[in-house]
């Protein structure tokens, strides 16, 4: 409400406060994505899921795979659930690899945009599901988001709040399914993923 903005605002340093006269658009933008942020954060600390028996078709992942093809993607896969997968970055990229050749890696797939989380910041998407060889590994499946850096003051506010609303999801979705198989992630390459799961 305005009344609350104005509480914020009339709180600030009066230094800090004096920096609205030299740039008014960049304060007030600034000034906008920290309440968000801190918005965000008191939202997520009581987040809760609630399970429903709603069901992705398995048309969510073979539409997604009639517009992969060798030319946009990584080489021909061995594990994944098709031959070819797209990557956003380099950092996928190199996962992927890693992912492709591993003995502790039994199949994966790169989550199809359409898989989504709800969460008060709007639908999250992780990256990827995968499933271990369960004699080499402490956990059999599970979720990752890829980032290129692993510091969280560097991922967006908004990107950050995702994941851990989503890192709330996967914890309440193990308590109703009686399970701690499924676990969720942030890494930053193959590497650290092994670190959480050997």
């Amino acid at each position: 409400t305005r009344h609350t903005v104005a509480s914020i605002l009339k709180k600030i340093d009066i230094n800090r406060f004096n920096l609205f006269k030299e740039n008014p658009e960049e304060f007030i933008l600034n000034a906008t994505k920290l309440i968000n942020e801190q918005k965000a954060t008191t939202i997520v600390e009581h987040l809760t899921y609630d399970t429903l028996n709603d069901k992705y078709d398995n048309s969510l992942f073979t539409n997604s795979a009639e517009r992969l093809n060798k030319d946009n993607s990584v080489g021909k896969l061995n594990k994944h659930v098709f031959d070819y997968v797209g990557t956003d970055s380099k950092v996928e990229r190199e996962f992927v690899e890693e992912l492709d050749i591993s003995s502790e890696v039994v199949v994966y797939s790169k989550l199809p945009r359409g898989f989504s989380i709800p969460t008060p910041v709007g639908n999250y998407n992780p990256d990827w599901a995968i499933a271990f060889n369960k004699d080499k590994v402490k956990h059999v499946y599970f979720v990752v988001e890829t980032k290129g850096t692993m510091q969280s003051l560097e991922l967006k506010g908004i990107e950050n709040t995702k994941t851990k609303c989503a890192k709330r999801f996967f914890n309440e979705l193990n308590k109703k399914v009686n399970s701690d198989f499924v676990e969720y992630d942030v890494v930053d390459s193959y590497e650290n993923l092994m670190k959480l799961v050997c």
